[in-house]
């Protein structure tokens, strides 16, 4: 086939996502497909003659990735695209592919935009529909949805962070402070003392007024994997300091258990919850569901990933291998889900 890898945009997840989608298109230029790696909001100015030469079957550079988010600012200015957030040409290339893998993190890549407007162009391409990436990327409304599902998932406010920062008092602390549309864990605090709550509230604000306040559980990090419905083996994440920040995610300081040590019936009833989200989020073909594992014993849902991380320390790459599906194994399983 010929596959479009759309990754990076204008995302503060855009570095972890050209890291995936070189990742993924190596995998399916090994599976014998013709790909184009191509980022979502840079685009291709200038098309040749004939645009399908520019899928290649010759493997391409693996994208490094840094500590740090990167700079959207400098990046607007060096492309000029204005408030577009496709590029040029990319969906012209996209119409000419077979399908259309989503290797993009956050912002438009995952609430619903793209796959909305690819819908629109009859494009096909990877992962949930529009309505359910909006729903799971939306952490108020997932939640929401979350709890009458009968998934637990720690209390929380929702709230302005700009004209309602007092509705904070009403979760107290400690408590979890994170935007309510990023990823990655991209301006999420874990809040301890007051002093702590304004500098958390200003951080979370840097990535959009719509901010979480969210009860701190503290126990165990657990993330279940789903693949065409089914779920793959329970991963425990262990950082080495700290939480699963956005350093710790891509920078191999987490370590990683798979499958997690659990009495089966705890392992058993995370998987039954990822499968509940998954159906209560209307999600499609792959996602991965985070919780936390409290000292009673109780299972708690943080949040949905409907398209979780393809780099070398992500997650469901690891949980797929220890079910016996191996990287390109996955990768093409995704694409003809």
């Amino acid at each position: 086939m010929n596959i479009v890898v759309l990754a990076g945009g204008y995302s503060p997840e855009r570095e972890v996502s050209l890291l995936s989608g070189s990742l993924i298109a190596n995998a399916l230029i090994e599976n014998k497909h013709r790909v184009l790696l191509l980022d979502v909001y840079e685009g291709i100015p200038t098309l040749p003659s004939d645009p399908r030469t520019l899928f290649t079957e010759e493997k391409l550079e693996v994208h490094p990735i840094s500590e740090t988010v990167p700079d959207l600012k400098a990046l607007r200015e060096r492309c000029q695209n204005g408030d577009a957030l496709i590029g040029k040409n990319v969906l012209k290339l996209c119409a000419l592919a077979d399908k259309v893998f989503l290797a993009l993190h956050g912002a438009m890549g995952e609430n619903g935009q793209l796959q909305a407007t690819l819908d629109s162009y009859g494009i096909s391409y990877t992962g949930s529909g529009y309505a359910g990436s909006l729903l799971a990327m939306d952490k108020d409304l997932a939640k929401r949805l979350l709890r009458d599902a009968g998934v637990p998932t720690p209390d929380w406010v929702y709230f302005d962070v700009h004209t309602e920062r007092a509705r904070v008092r009403e979760i107290g602390l400690p408590c979890v402070i994170k935007p309510c549309d990023c990823g990655s864990s991209v301006g999420v605090s874990i809040v301890e003392t007051e002093k702590e709550l304004q500098a958390a509230l200003d951080e979370a604000a840097k990535w959009g007024s719509r901010v979480l306040a969210e009860r701190k559980i503290t126990g165990r990090e657990l993330t279940v994997g789903i693949l065409d419905g089914e779920t793959l083996p329970v991963v425990e994440i262990i950082p080495r300091e700290g939480f699963y920040d956005y350093r710790n995610k891509y920078q191999g300081t987490t370590e990683e258990i798979c499958p997690a040590d659990l009495a089966p019936e705890i392992a058993a009833r995370a998987s039954s919850y990822a499968k509940i989200g998954f159906s209560a989020l209307r999600l499609g073909g792959y996602a991965r569901f985070d919780f936390l594992l409290d000292a009673t014993g109780e299972v708690w849902c943080l949040e949905a990933n409907t398209l979780p991380g393809m780099t070398p320390a992500s997650l469901l790459p690891t949980a797929a291998k220890a079910a016996g599906i191996s990287y390109n194994e996955l990768c093409e399983r995704i694409v003809r889900l």
